[in-house]
């Protein structure tokens, strides 16, 4: 699937911003920066890439800037991005 650069979420405090751009190599590569990656990153990582595959996204480079989201904001964050980034709209019927 090709993708554009996209982006979804922001920098507020239980929020995550997610930077969405085609990959530079093979798979889903994900960047973390947050506080609590210690003790969260791993769940945060798996939620990035269990959503972009569950939406065919394969081969992506992400940009994750978290800001204490929940998972389900992680979620949307990062399907909103794809949304962005491919043009195909998850929500349509």
């Amino acid at each position: 699937m090709e993708l554009k650069p996209a982006q979804a979420g922001t920098l507020e405090s239980g929020d995550i911003f997610v930077r969405l751009t085609p990959a530079v190599k093979p798979g889903i590569n994900i960047t973390l920066d947050s506080s609590v990656a210690l003790k969260f990153g791993s769940q945060i990582r798996n939620v990035i890439e269990q959503t972009l595959k569950e939406l065919g996204i394969t081969d992506a480079t992400v940009i994750a800037t978290d800001k204490g989201a929940l998972d389900c904001t992680i979620r949307a964050r990062v399907t909103a991005a794809a949304v962005r980034a491919t043009g195909k709209d998850v929500w349509a019927d």
